[in-house]
């Protein structure tokens, strides 16, 4: 259900999906030594509703953080359910586009410790003024937010999956570090395959291929289970993205298979051999070897070249490795079609 309700999320721009505080924890807790002294924008989320935010305002001293910036669109769908800072003034309170900017949270309570009764009452303060009314409509890519993005050192949300592409190369354009959630079609897009190339982009600690269960607006009628009185959708091709240093990505995967022709054959339409799977690559094979997309999850910059997507996705050496004859890029094995397939080869 998962990958058709995504593609009914894009067509009817259903991009609601919000994520837990345990999913946020288990994946940020592998960042924390690159978040201090660091301004953290979190430019897909309400205060009132995110987790991310919530996360970062209340880890705010403890991560030793430089600002914490937020911004809200206007409108929500599941406003004031998640972090309900502020007071409701009626059932369907209109929501204006703001920021959230954060440079300190004080014990404002007293009470020794700083928590999210202080949070709730520093966005309350008109002495700290941290809350201001954006003049445009809040969206990622509006002015106002990219003016917030130029002073931002990592960027940390989860953005509309429909517009992953539109928020990737935003991030690309302005050089900045991320830590984000897509879904691992994200893999086959042309820019984020460009950007595994150049080893600009790497999948994160947790999740792949794994899935996360994301809180849905009320209104959807599809969703898995209710939880805590919230409707909780699986979304199972759901993952981290970031381009900070991530330890699995520089450990060289040990190779025991050994090379045969007829257990490592050719494509009909590309000069590489077939690779099902991961643990299967040859030890002792120095040409083109083509490997499911879930491969990336393991992709050692080191330890391979990526050569080519038969997705479209590259910018690499086709030609080279193409035969001209075939006017199909999927890759076909004895007249038979095949999913989507990565050329590498091992770097000497």
């Amino acid at each position: 259900m998962a990958r058709k309700d995504l593609a009914q999320a894009k067509d009817a721009k259903k991009d609601e999906f919000y994520t837990q505080l345990s999913d946020i924890e288990k994946e940020l807790v592998h960042y924390r030594d690159y978040f201090r002294d660091k301004v953290i924008f979190c430019n897909c989320d309400d205060p009132y509703e995110s987790n991310f935010f919530k996360y970062f305002a209340l880890n705010f001293n403890a991560l030793g953080l430089k600002k914490l910036i937020a911004t809200c669109y206007d409108g929500s769908p599941i406003a004031q359910q998640e972090l309900p800072l502020f007071p409701i003034e009626s059932d369907t309170p209109t929501r204006k586009a703001y920021k959230v900017e954060i440079s300190e949270v004080p014990d404002l309570d007293g009470n020794g410790s700083t928590d999210l009764t202080d949070v709730q009452l520093l966005l309350k303060s008109s002495t700290h003024n941290v809350k201001a009314e954006l003049k445009q409509n809040g969206s990622f890519d509006s002015p106002e937010s990219i003016e917030l993005l130029k002073e931002a050192d990592i960027v940390v949300t989860n953005p509309p999956f429909s517009l992953f592409r539109e928020f990737l190369a935003l991030l690309n354009k302005y050089n900045k570090q991320f830590i984000i959630i897509g879904n691992t079609n994200a893999l086959k897009y042309k820019l984020t395959f460009k950007m595994f190339q150049e080893d600009k982009i790497r999948t994160g600690y947790t999740n792949f291929n794994v899935g996360m269960y994301f809180q849905v607006p009320d209104s959807w009628e599809k969703f898995h289970h209710i939880e805590n009185g919230k409707k909780m959708a699986r979304v199972s091709t759901s993952c981290w993205f970031t381009n900070l240093p991530v330890s699995k990505h520089n450990e060289e995967l040990i190779l025991i298979k050994h090379y045969t022709p007829e257990e490592y054959p050719k494509y009909d339409n590309y000069d590489a051999i077939n690779v099902n799977t991961y643990t299967d690559i040859p030890c002792d094979y120095d040409g083109a070897m083509g490997v499911p997309i879930t491969f990336l999850d393991k992709y050692n910059p080191k330890q391979f070249e990526i050569i080519w997507t038969t997705d479209r996705g590259g910018d690499g050496y086709l030609e080279e490795f193409k035969k001209p004859w075939d006017r199909y890029d999927a890759p076909v094995l004895n007249g038979k079609g095949l999913y989507t397939r990565i050329l590498i080869r091992k770097k000497q």
